[in-house]
């Protein structure tokens, strides 16, 4: 049970650093002469937290490794996703995950 309080906290935490990033440029771009390569660093830590956001849950399942089915679905999210793909990114993901657990795939 401990276990899985420490994972929620620290999904929790990198969803909050991601939003924070996200929410900041927006916020203090008026208020703030920044350089392009201070927004260009910014933008990759945001990146760099939802990535690892992602990785965190969907590679792990309690203690244990998710399986197959979960992180096959994320990849094929992420493919259609960088393809910018729209609403068919979560579709596809979902629909690859289920039809990986159906035929037995954990």
């Amino acid at each position: 049970m401990t276990g899985n309080l420490v994972l929620i906290g620290s999904v929790g935490v990198l969803a909050a650093g991601t939003f924070a990033f996200r929410f900041a440029g927006p916020a203090l771009r008026p208020r703030i002469a920044t350089r392009s390569w201070v927004e260009r660093t910014m933008a990759t830590a945001a990146v760099v937290l939802l990535t690892a956001l992602v990785g965190t849950t969907a590679l792990t399942e309690g203690h244990d490794l998710a399986g197959v089915a979960r992180p096959t679905g994320v990849v094929v999210a992420g493919i259609l996703a960088w393809r910018k793909a729209p609403f068919v990114v979560v579709l596809s993901a979902a629909a690859t995950a289920a039809g990986l657990r159906l035929l037995g795939v954990p």
